[in-house]
């Protein structure tokens, strides 16, 4: 259990710097889950990592550049989870399932994904954007490496499969965004369209599509948006 005459001691060494940043993105992610992104507060984050408030601005400018950090270190676990769960050949469905499936074990990643273009990238130096869409660029190539061996497309398909399912994941996601109806006694009618806005089958059905969309088009299409 960490103390606060440890935890406010001066950091030193790189070592401790990094280990200290690591704590406070940890404490970060941790009450991110339970409250939100609207609900989120660096003055209490301040209080749940036993430091003052503007020790948090040593290794973070703006909410939102902890928050793009946040979402970094979300998108490479779930690269990971994801590239490791992919057999060395599947369906379009099953590779759609597999990424949806994972994607929404990581509670991080989703969340943020959705806001990292509209709201968080618009609160961070130039540099760090760039830093981050590098860092992005190295994940998508990553992916459509193995994307390209599972569905059997080339790198062009690939890339182009892996960058479309992000898109769609952010809007089929969002389609769950409204009031928890579960405890609810609704119409037939009513029940039966919110079920056909559930956001797996709607990414499935339209991820399959898409990537049969892809493979189906001439060499020359893909060169063209390269």
């Amino acid at each position: 259990m960490k103390t606060v005459a440890n935890f406010r001691q001066r950091a030193r060494s790189a070592e401790q710097k990094a280990a200290r940043r690591q704590r406070v993105l940890d404490d970060a992610e941790s009450y991110f889950l339970e409250v939100g992104y609207e609900a989120f507060s660096l003055t209490q984050l301040a209080k749940r990592a036993d430091v003052v408030k503007g020790t948090l601005y040593l290794y973070f400018q703006t909410k939102e550049e902890l928050f793009l950090t946040l979402y970094e270190q979300s998108l490479e676990r779930w690269s990971e989870a994801f590239i490791a769960s992919l057999p060395s050949q599947l369906t379009s469905e099953r590779y759609a399932e597999l990424l949806y499936t994972t994607a929404m074990a990581d509670g991080t990643f989703v969340p943020l994904l959705i806001r990292v273009e509209h709201v968080i990238e618009h609160n961070v130096a130039i540099d760090r954007l760039i830093a981050s869409k590098r860092l992005f660029i190295g994940q998508v190539e990553t992916i459509a490496a193995k994307t390209s061996a599972a569905l059997a497309l080339s790198s062009e398909q690939a890339t182009e499969v892996v960058k479309t399912m992000g898109v769609l994941l952010i809007g089929a996601t969002r389609s769950d965004q409204g009031p928890a109806l579960d405890q609810e006694d609704l119409p037939g009618d009513v029940s039966a369209l919110i079920e056909s806005f559930a956001s797996k089958p709607l990414f499935v059905k339209n991820a399959v599509r898409i990537i049969e969309g892809i493979r189906g088009e001439p060499a020359n299409a893909q060169l063209s948006r390269t």
